[in-house]
């Protein structure tokens, strides 16, 4: 849409041309994957070549990568009861965050009385501590801790928490689908067992998304049974072209990675100094390491949804949080789990920025906050009169 302001990227993000371009190449060829003719071998190189390209994103082995419908099924996929490494013991109970999202709190093919919670402090990030008791004296188990919050951003102490899971005989699963393209990082160095990946965080396209194993790591189930593609880790005839996109937007994404963070976060700092001229800002998780391109903040006494709608009308795009309950604004459960009031969690507004986001758009985004911020204060002091 022309002439809008989109701040809104940690949703999900435009498609970048070197996507679109992958999948147009991809739709012109005719062959299933699985064949063995030259048309079929053609459509295989397209999905090799970019299976190559997102395990190189988080410096993975291409026999890795497992591709999915999304992050949601690669969630799923990745919370598998019996996955083990080497010759440990099967993971037999799963420990997600609190702040997790809805696909992993969900527990993946986990029973119920076999799922546990793992408190997160004030700053929004993994309790340690609390992790070391819930782990303590039980059978072993697959930890479930996002890499970067998608709604406040913070970046998570996994690397911290892989080691004491492994200690207590157990694997870590790592949702870094908010964090590619973000921030560096990789499978090893943050000693994760399990990572999940999504192409519409990353500019490729939606529906397409991937669970990316370390060495070692059995005992995956598929959820989809049928022809034995993925090594049998996944059924059914892969997208070819979303795949094809997959595999150049994280290319792009990881050559653009360094210079994009400096400049979100240059853009980011521009934005945080202009809101926090309202009295009573609150930018949470502002103290601790964040994704370079994500604020969320309010002001007490504001309602989310009031605030989108007129940011919106403004032809600014914001959320309320997580845009996985649409059309719903819904007071965040990530707040909720910080220990933040109701009243303040129903308040809370997320812009994210992306690759094309510029000082215009920052500048015009103050502009209206301001606007909306003085109708605020004013009934405020009505009220209160």
């Amino acid at each position: 849409m022309p002439n809008r302001v989109y701040l809104d990227w940690n949703a999900t993000t435009p498609l970048r041309p070197e996507a679109r371009a992958a999948m147009a190449a991809a739709w012109d060829i005719s062959g299933n994957p699985s064949s063995v003719h030259a048309e079929g071998r053609r459509a295989r190189r397209l999905v090799e070549e970019a299976r190559a390209a997102v395990a190189a994103s988080v410096a993975a082995r291409p026999e890795g990568v497992v591709f999915s419908s999304g992050g949601t099924e690669a969630n799923a996929l990745a919370l598998t009861p019996g996955l083990r490494r080497g010759a440990g013991l099967p993971v037999q109970r799963l420990l997600v965050s609190a702040i997790e999202h809805a696909s992993v709190l969900a527990g993946g093919r986990f029973a119920a009385d076999a799922i546990g919670t793992i408190a997160v402090t004030r700053s929004g990030l993994l309790d340690l501590d609390d992790l070391r008791t819930k782990l303590d004296g039980g059978p072993a188990a697959l930890v479930s801790v996002m890499l970067a919050n998608n709604e406040t951003g913070a970046v998570q102490p996994v690397a911290e928490a892989a080691e004491i899971v492994h200690a207590a005989g157990g694997l870590l699963h790592v949702d870094a689908i908010q964090a590619l393209g973000k921030i560096p990082f990789d499978i090893d160095s943050m000693k994760a067992d399990l990572v999940t990946l999504s192409a519409h965080k990353i500019g490729g396209p939606k529906g397409v998304g991937a669970v990316v194993l370390a060495d070692g790591v059995q005992g995956l189930e598929p959820l989809l049974r049928g022809g034995g593609q993925e090594l049998g880790r996944r059924a059914g005839t892969e997208n070819v072209a979303g795949i094809s996109a997959f595999g150049a937007a994280a290319r792009a994404a990881m050559a653009a990675l360094e210079e994009d963070a400096v400049r979100l976060r240059g853009l980011r700092e521009r934005l945080e100094n202009g809101l926090v001229q309202t009295p009573e800002m609150i930018v949470f998780s502002g103290h601790v390491r964040r994704l370079p391109n994500t604020t969320l903040f309010t002001v007490p006494g504001l309602k989310a949804e009031t605030a989108v709608i007129g940011f919106d009308l403004d032809g600014i795009a914001v959320s309320s949080g997580s845009a996985c309950s649409s059309g719903k604004v819904q007071p965040s459960h990530v707040l909720a789990a910080m220990g933040l009031s109701h009243e303040l969690a129903q308040g809370a507004v997320r812009l994210s920025l992306g690759w094309s986001t510029s000082e215009t758009d920052i500048d015009l985004t103050l502009k209206t906050w301001r606007k909306l911020a003085n109708t605020l204060l004013r009934e405020r002091r009505r009220n209160t009169a």
